[in-house]
């Protein structure tokens, strides 16, 4: 068994302060998004994405934040994978960023809403052609035979839909935003003596409280 024991970084980073975070957590975040971006983070937008079923077994994987806004995180998905599926039955979600290199992080909790057919239909013909034809595609989630049934379906589905423009977008395929009710900043300090201020919805306000490392 390999012994991890000895692995430990002391974290440096500056002290953060309830006086210098903004009243509004989503300012908060696209400041912090924007620090990432400045800081040359490979892919700021990949975020960790944690579903249950209704019984409460969890499931987590990495997925792509495709924009913030006033109202929660957006991102895109098949809505027969696993995640979509448990998304269904159980609309709640947990997101966390981790910018290890800058010594932050930060936790959401939420609620989870689809998205429109019109605001999905945007961003699915934003994409790239090839991955349009691959939303197609990809029976995501589920087992397939080998590596060639998938490269298959992809060259199939390009035959069939060359004459498509636009190509039409999966009607199980779309949007999700988590709608938070939690949000969370970490920064690494010290000792393990690390800053968390974490946001609470009180109805259409934010309550403010420093949690202890």
């Amino acid at each position: 068994m390999t012994d991890l024991s000895g692995f430990r970084k002391e974290y440096i980073g500056n002290v953060l302060l309830e006086s210098q975070m903004q009243s509004n957590p989503m300012l908060q975040f696209e400041q912090w998004m924007e620090d990432a971006i400045r800081f040359g983070m490979p892919e700021p937008n990949v975020m960790i994405l944690a579903t249950s079923t209704p019984e409460g077994k969890p499931s987590a994987r990495c997925v792509l934040l495709k924009e913030s806004n006033e109202r929660g995180f957006v991102f895109f998905t098949n809505y027969r994978s696993r995640k979509g599926m448990e998304l269904n039955a159980n609309p709640f979600a947990a997101l966390v960023f981790d910018w290890h290199e800058m010594e932050r992080q930060i936790r959401i909790e939420g609620h989870v809403e689809k998205l429109s057919d019109e605001e999905s239909d945007l961003y699915f013909h934003s994409r790239p052609v090839s991955s349009q034809i691959g939303t197609w595609a990809s029976p995501q989630s589920q087992i397939i035979e080998d590596r060639e049934t998938l490269d298959n379906s992809f060259r199939q589905y390009e035959k069939k839909l060359i004459d498509y423009r636009p190509i039409p977008r999966p009607s199980h395929w779309g949007g999700f935003i988590v709608i938070p009710h939690l949000i969370e900043f970490w920064q690494g300090r010290p000792n393990r003596l690390h800053d968390r201020i974490v946001y609470l919805r009180n109805n259409e306000n934010w309550q403010i409280n420093r949690l202890a490392p």
